[in-house]
């Protein structure tokens, strides 16, 4: 039966309009990534290390964010962090055009060029551009695979469609999580509306092949103590202890809440829930996007209401919402279009000169820096290494995430070994568990660590100072250094 949602539509003349936009604004942004002076943040250190080693699993995400940055870095020919983060706009410029091919034969070539020019700006974008994220990466997948689902829909059905968008969605998977949601949203969107059923030889043909594609990542969890599951399940705490760790956090709730505002941009956020309010009017193709975006906002509702939740996890729910919303501004609120359209370009202007030269813009006179978290972790790196090198160990060990992904790339090219402190118990990062001081190391090293004051009797503990930045990431979080022997450190 043939999606109610499709009907013919004069989709020509869109596409060169919508790549002159995107790739416009693209090029822009890489020159201004080739200019950024911001440090990698502690997440995109881990994801660049993850990249050197290439296996289809890691502590706390799913692989393809590691194997696209070795990628980039390898034809780069550089570790610098332009290399690092190139793939970021790259991969957002790619998503607007396919959400541009979803809009065209849905609501014409004009409403598919906005599409194009406001998922390019939107403040998500904006800032997924300067930094590579998991998010930035699975994008593209993720609008894949919704193309082919919804490809397959106007078809009645489709087999071969709906493999493919299986397939699409488990690479997506392989970059976050999250894209888990589509599969949630499918499910809703055939419950609830005949047109959102494919039939159940294409539902089982899509998940077979979502199948196939997870499969390396899934065997290399079972073959890893289920790592990145055991990580996924400790950032929504509550599901393992609901009765003891499930509470109502409303300030939570309200918090993430408001920060879509600023995520999907406050004119694009209302509009979605107008028309969620509305749903029961909106038309049957207008219905079904906002069942793949609707659902995924009221998951992290809930998991912000027991738990917490940070603004960019419910990022996925701006693809279908994008669509949905802004075709519906075109014709009923074009004022509002280009109020939104203000907003997302003052941004988009704002963040990446911030990054070039705003790295030393401070909030007042004596305030810290605007860009605090991304700036002064090269500096803390470097006097750590130069520490080390003056004291003569051959070994630096530290307790600090933040600080061990900096030291394993800033060191990346040095003779110093990096090495995380061993922890009892489950590996609270990816550093314990792969890099943790071997049980046969000898020798002094230089420990970092946030304590002041470090016993480990009955060996002997030279202190070497103190670092204390007044501004940047390490400002109030001090780290002091010890030399050691190695084994010193062993769990005992």
């Amino acid at each position: 039966m043939p999606n109610a949602a499709a009907t013919p539509i004069d989709s020509r003349g869109w596409i060169a309009p919508a790549v002159a936009i995107a790739l416009g604004v693209t090029v822009l942004r890489v020159l201004m990534l080739s200019l950024n002076r911001t440090d990698l943040f502690v997440d995109e250190a881990q994801y660049w290390l993850w990249g050197q080693e290439m296996a289809l699993g890691y502590y706390s995400k799913p692989p393809l964010i590691g194997w696209v940055i070795r990628a980039s870095t390898e034809l780069g020919g550089s570790d610098a962090p332009f290399w690092v983060r190139l793939p970021a706009p790259l991969m957002h410029c790619v998503t607007a055009l396919i959400l541009g091919a979803i809009a065209a034969p849905r609501y014409g070539a004009r409403a598919a060029v906005w599409v194009v020019a406001t998922y390019i700006t939107l403040p998500m974008v904006v800032l997924g551009s300067l930094l590579i994220s998991t998010d930035t990466i699975m994008v593209p997948f993720l609008a894949l695979a919704l193309w082919a689902w919804l490809h397959g829909l106007d078809r009645g059905g489709s087999v071969l469609w709906a493999a493919l968008a299986g397939g699409l969605l488990g690479i997506a998977f392989l970059a976050k999580y999250a894209a888990i949601y589509f599969v949630i949203c499918a499910a809703l969107a055939a419950a609830l509306m005949w047109w959102g059923r494919p039939g159940w030889k294409p539902a089982l043909a899509a998940l077979a092949a979502f199948a196939v594609a997870i499969s390396p990542n899934v065997w290399w969890n079972l073959a890893n103590g289920l790592s990145t599951v055991e990580h996924t399940l400790d950032n929504a705490d509550w599901v393992r202890d609901p009765g003891e760790r499930a509470q109502l956090n409303v300030t939570g709730l309200a918090e993430f809440f408001a920060n879509q505002f600023i995520v999907f941009g406050p004119v694009l956020f209302g509009a979605l829930l107008v028309l969620a309010a509305r749903f029961r009017r909106c038309s049957p193709d207008r219905q079904l996007l906002l069942a793949f975006s609707i659902p995924i906002v009221v998951i992290v509702c809930v998991q912000a209401l027991l738990s917490k939740a940070y603004p960019n996890w419910a990022a996925t729910a701006y693809l279908a919402g994008t669509l949905a919303v802004v075709p519906w501004l075109l014709t009923q609120h074009p004022g509002w279009r280009w109020g939104s359209m203000a907003f997302h370009l003052f941004l988009a202007v704002l963040l990446p000169v911030a990054s070039v030269w705003g790295t030393g813009w401070r909030a007042g006179p004596e305030g810290n820096y605007l860009l605090e978290r991304y700036v002064g972790r090269t500096e803390m790196t470097r006097e750590i290494l130069g520490r080390a090198a003056d004291v003569g160990v051959s070994a630096v060990v530290a307790d600090d995430r933040d600080v061990l992904a900096d030291l394993f790339y800033q060191a990346r090219d040095g003779g110093i070994a990096i090495y995380a402190r061993p922890a009892a118990g489950r590996a609270p990062n990816h550093y314990v568990l792969k890099y943790a001081l071997p049980a046969d190391a000898t020798g002094p090293v230089l420990l970092v660590t946030k304590k002041r004051k470090t016993r480990l009797e009955p060996c002997e503990v030279q202190p070497q100072g103190q670092i204390a930045p007044d501004l940047g990431a390490y400002a109030h979080r001090p780290q002091n250094l010890f030399v050691v022997e190695a084994q010193c450190l062993q769990i005992r």
